[in-house]
């Protein structure tokens, strides 16, 4: 695969990107106004994990009645590789929480400012830190799941090939310096609304994100590494995979789920919406939407049917 002469430019790439950032804040500003902290999830906010204190720090929210040994659920936000923080994911991440599990929310660093692999280097700081905090906050380091949207399912399903297949491990450890936990998987991911293709002609909107999240150095050799369904194994860990019918991302979905059934990894395949329910991309993040209940009520019931009960839990 290679980056073709007839791709978006940089100069493109950066105006579909600012475009881009303006709708999705006005989208979340709108989605969630008037919500609130529920009174049964208690927050830890602002927690350093790396040493940028603007974009390497998370949140944690745990049910107030949770005991130790809660699992754990970490966010990768969507956003285009370009946009969103953990304060974007707040209220999703909280009606997480409310379903019996500690979240962790966090902001990560941002293209075009940090392109590929930042993300990627981010989501391992912050597994770092789960094993490094489990202890403190009470979590659970045999239960870690993970949900990722859009380009956050991209990177938490890259993240997750990187920690089941040694080739793509040796890869990035050699070209990288990223070197996951020892012996790390996550117990069970939940892949929303996702992108798991690299595009071999940059157009449009997909096109342009992935643009501007590229390295300037090399982008082709990057481009092939973006192509997750390339990398699955066996030791992936068990996947939710979900769409909806008017996602314009839906037709990733079905790739994803055939890749992982190819390499008989356990998986769930959903595409939510009818004739009379229209549901857009990352309809899930919107704890008032009902359908957003059904979905993520689906979701974290598949999660806690490969909890190991053998460490005490909430």
């Amino acid at each position: 695969m290679t980056v073709l002469s007839d791709r978006i430019g940089e100069a493109a790439g950066m105006i579909i990107a600012r475009q881009f950032c303006r709708g999705c804040r006005k989208s979340d500003d709108k989605r969630d106004a008037g919500l609130a902290t529920p009174d049964d999830v208690e927050r830890f906010d602002n927690i350093a994990y790396g040493s940028d204190s603007v974009w390497q720090v998370l949140d944690l929210y745990r049910p107030k009645t949770a005991g130790p040994g809660i699992p754990v659920i970490i966010s990768v936000h969507g956003g285009g590789w370009v946009y969103g923080t953990k304060e974007t994911y707040q209220f999703y991440c909280m009606d997480l929480a409310r379903r019996g599990f500690a979240v962790i929310n966090y902001s990560y660093r941002l293209a075009p400012d940090n392109r590929f692999p930042a993300p990627i280097e981010d989501l391992n700081s912050v597994i770092g830190w789960l094993f490094a905090n489990a202890d403190k906050y009470g979590l659970s380091t045999q239960n870690v799941f993970a949900v990722g949207d859009s380009a956050g399912a991209h990177t938490l399903s890259l993240y997750a090939c990187l920690c089941a297949n040694p080739d793509l491990a040796a890869c990035f450890a050699q070209n990288y310096g990223i070197i996951p936990p020892a012996g790390f998987s996550f117990t069970a991911v939940g892949l929303n609304c996702g992108k798991y293709t690299a595009e071999k002609e940059l157009r449009g909107l997909a096109g342009g994100m992935m643009r501007v999240y590229l390295p300037k150095e090399k982008p082709a050799d990057a481009l092939r590494l973006l192509q997750v369904t390339d990398h699955v194994t066996g030791k992936f860990p068990p996947a939710f995979v979900m769409t909806a019918n008017a996602d314009f991302l839906k037709d990733e979905a079905p790739l994803m789920k055939a890749a992982l059934e190819k390499c008989g990894v356990p998986c769930v395949f959903r595409c939510y919406g009818d004739e009379q329910t229209q549901l857009g991309h990352v309809f899930h993040c919107d704890i008032r939407n009902p359908a957003a209940k059904v979905c993520n009520d689906d979701e974290c019931a598949f999660f806690h049917g490969y909890l190991d009960l053998t460490e005490p839990s909430a």
